[in-house]
């Protein structure tokens, strides 16, 4: 097995639009929650979402891009490029046949699709449709177009299990570099589903909190008076390549990919298992392919959504997983902080997990007012403030309506 190393990453969040904006949010314990801006929201439950701000299309992109990709697709390429700079590769000095992308998306182009249906029901009947409304929705899109942009020939699919997906596409890029089967993989997710479709779905659900009083608060995973999660927009791209190739160029290495695991509750289509046995199995596997010990981790970045049943078997789970280790460890849900960033979250969390490596801090766990009686509270669930210390090692979880869940394990890189 080869070894696997993050060499570059990039960042488009509800709290900041870089990674350096990014980390400065994190290390903040800023919340990204605010009205909706992207419709008029006034009518439904939720009037409140984390959007990106300050985001211009064209100026980042070009008008061609603007028109021809779904805001999903677009939030890829930003974060991609942020990346691929900021991880020194030119794209003339690789073996492009080796070198691959695998992008996750859980829903794709939601407001393509939307907005097509809508100006077909609002017309005279007669089908106009966007000539480039199939190729804007397929959540496959932005994979193509990143390959496409670099010119990466290598591996290239989409990774679609709704909030695990983009730590599904890190896994699998993990896989294929350590297997021979590639030298450099582009993994990431994106995801713009702040949409009128999208806020009344999971409102339909009960999913969402309706916290419009007080938006920036709405997002409280493990207090007692949680409501739903707060949906999130954005992207998270991980240049992964294996040890040797990046050492041969000189590049600079964040944190070493050591685990993945992945697997399934096998029990509800969208409720967890309530004792979190999907949960236990895959952060199980993580660590074990990881060859650590449960002592030997330092933080737990926990999918931690703020939902009443989640949160709670997540907690289950890692008691059982790390027994009296639990309480030496830190953990904290940046969901808190960004909101739930659906198939894209897998991919902003383990960026903050590998920052966390990099800085030395542990992100908080915000809006924390009430303790829950129902989670042990001798755990560490680092609220509200940032905890400054070593971290050697990280674990980040995500899990998906289906019962998908994925686990990765980063650790401080030692040659």
């Amino acid at each position: 097995m080869r070894r696997v190393v993050v060499t570059g990453l990039g960042a488009l969040t509800p709290i900041g639009n870089s990674i350096s904006a990014y980390l400065a949010g994190l290390q903040a314990g800023r919340s990204g929650a605010a009205a909706i801006t992207h419709f008029d929201a006034a009518r439904f439950k939720t009037q409140f979402a984390c959007e990106v701000k300050d985001f211009d299309v064209k100026a980042e992109l070009g008008v061609k891009a603007a028109r021809r990709q779904d805001p999903f697709t677009q939030y890829a390429m930003i974060v991609t490029r942020e990346a691929m700079q900021d991880a020194g590769i030119d794209p003339e000095k690789i073996d492009l046949d080796r070198a691959g992308v695998i992008w996750a998306s859980g829903i794709g182009g939601f407001e393509t699709l939307e907005s097509e249906i809508e100006n077909f029901a609002n017309g005279d009947g007669t089908p106009r449709f966007n000539p480039f409304m199939i190729p804007k929705l397929i959540a496959d899109i932005a994979a193509g177009q990143i390959s496409i942009e670099y010119g990466f020939r290598g591996i290239n699919y989409a990774t679609v299990s709704a909030c695990a997906s983009s730590t599904h596409s890190l896994c699998n890029c993990f896989d294929y570099i350590r297997w021979g089967r590639a030298d450099v993989m582009i993994a990431g997710g994106a995801e713009a589903a702040i949409t009128k479709a999208g806020i009344g779905g999971f409102n339909a659900m009960k999913a969402l909190s309706t916290r419009n009083n007080d938006p920036q608060t709405a997002s409280r995973p493990f207090d007692a008076d949680r409501d739903g999660f707060v949906l999130g927009e954005g992207a998270g791209a991980l240049i992964l390549e294996e040890l040797e190739h990046a050492q041969a160029r000189g590049a600079q290495i964040y944190a070493e990919v050591v685990g993945c695991g992945m697997t399934a509750d096998a029990y509800h289509m969208t409720a967890p298992h309530p004792e979190g046995l999907g949960a236990k199995n895959v952060m199980k596997l993580a660590l074990n392919d990881a060859k650590m010990n449960p002592e030997d981790l330092d933080y737990v970045n926990v999918h931690g959504t703020s939902t009443p049943l989640g949160d709670i078997a997540e907690v289950k789970a890692i008691l059982s997983v790390f027994g009296d280790a639990a309480y030496r460890l830190n953990i904290s849900s940046t969901k808190s902080m960004t909101g739930h960033l659906l198939g894209a979250a897998g991919a902003i969390e383990a960026i903050a997990g590998i920052l966390a490596v990099k800085y030395g801090f542990v992100p908080p766990t915000i809006n924390h007012f009430t303790d829950d009686p129902g989670i042990d509270p001798k755990l560490n669930l680092t609220f509200n403030e940032a905890q400054q210390r070593p971290v050697r090692s990280v674990l980040s979880n995500t899990f998906g309506f289906g019962g998908h869940n994925s686990s990765v394990v980063f650790r401080k890189f030692e040659s």
